[in-house]
């Protein structure tokens, strides 16, 4: 017998939508492409030959349309990896549960989903304007702790080797590591991408180091962020990895992904460098060119 999802745990809006996307199984596209500014999302859909829907609820505005001759959904997230446990469980939902009988389907869909952010760089290598893809992602957030199976979708080597280098502080809550989508990172990135590790914080100001009037916990974070070597042998040829780069989204967004069965990664255009202590405010119209570079491939 088929497990039903009680409206609790499942909200269905009464006019067949998720609860906080607000958007019915027939308005999403298998190929996903997530921001996080919901102002983003026209920039994306600018390029789309056709528009099939457009929705808005709070902050997740969803655009479906074509790209040369593509169905693609651009979908805004807001700020944070608690939003990304909103986004995943709900686009999950719409491809593979039953909203009407709330049972899940026979056959599972997997979805495609590339994040397309900014970030904060911290190697001398990710100077304002470089595109970094999220190999790896260590979640400062904690999220993917509070899901089981835990094992099944972390890097536990790359976990205990960065604790251990941090010597990070329990108070803290335990970091967690996760690996994005290998097939997506070799069709996207290509040889435009730096592909390095990335944090993905609870926070913009303390947990990425910034400190105005309160004091952080750890005033070498960054600098031991920055020197920070990782050995991946999960490749033929292992690769020596650097942590390249401050978000806020990549590390639930692949761990859930993985969860559930769907091909996710991150890439972000650097608006400051930490290193240099540099940052680019006025960068919203130079993002449309990773923009671009996705759309073509996705």
């Amino acid at each position: 017998m088929k497990k039903v999802f009680p409206p609790s745990e499942l909200p269905i809006n009464d006019d067949g939508s998720v609860f906080h996307l607000h958007i019915t199984p027939d308005q999403l596209a298998d190929r996903i492409i997530l921001v996080g500014d919901p102002g983003r999302v026209p920039t994306v859909a600018n390029h789309f030959e056709t528009i099939d829907c457009e929705v808005s609820s709070r902050e997740f505005h969803t655009i479906t349309g074509t790209y040369k001759g593509k169905r693609i959904t651009a979908l805004s997230s807001g700020i944070g990896c608690d939003n990304i446990d909103i986004v995943m469980n709900e686009l999950d939902a719409l491809a593979n549960i039953d909203l009407a009988t709330r049972t899940e389907k026979d056959e599972h869909q997997t979805l495609t989903i590339v994040r397309v952010g900014t970030c904060g760089g911290l190697q001398p290598d990710t100077p304002i304007g470089t595109f970094v893809a999220s190999v790896k992602s260590i979640g400062f957030d904690g999220l993917l702790n509070y899901y089981g199976n835990y094992e099944q979708v972390c890097d536990l080597e790359l976990e205990d080797a960065f604790k251990a280098h941090m010597n990070w502080s329990p108070r803290k809550g335990a970091p967690y590591a996760v690996t994005a989508n290998q097939e997506l990172i070799d069709r996207i990135a290509g040889k435009e991408m730096v592909k390095g590790i990335t944090i993905a914080c609870g926070g913009f100001y303390g947990p990425q180091g910034r400190q105005i009037r309160i004091p952080i916990q750890d005033t070498d974070q960054n600098c031991k962020i920055e020197s920070f070597k990782y050995i991946d042998h999960t490749k033929e040829t292992p690769a020596e990895l650097k942590i390249c780069n401050f978000e806020m989204e990549s590390s639930a967004l692949a761990g859930l992904s993985a969860h559930l069965g769907h091909k996710a990664m991150t890439c972000c255009m650097v608006v400051a460098n930490r290193y240099a202590q540099e940052i680019d405010t006025n960068y919203k119209s130079s993002i449309d060119d990773l923009i671009t570079l996705v759309l073509d491939r996705i």
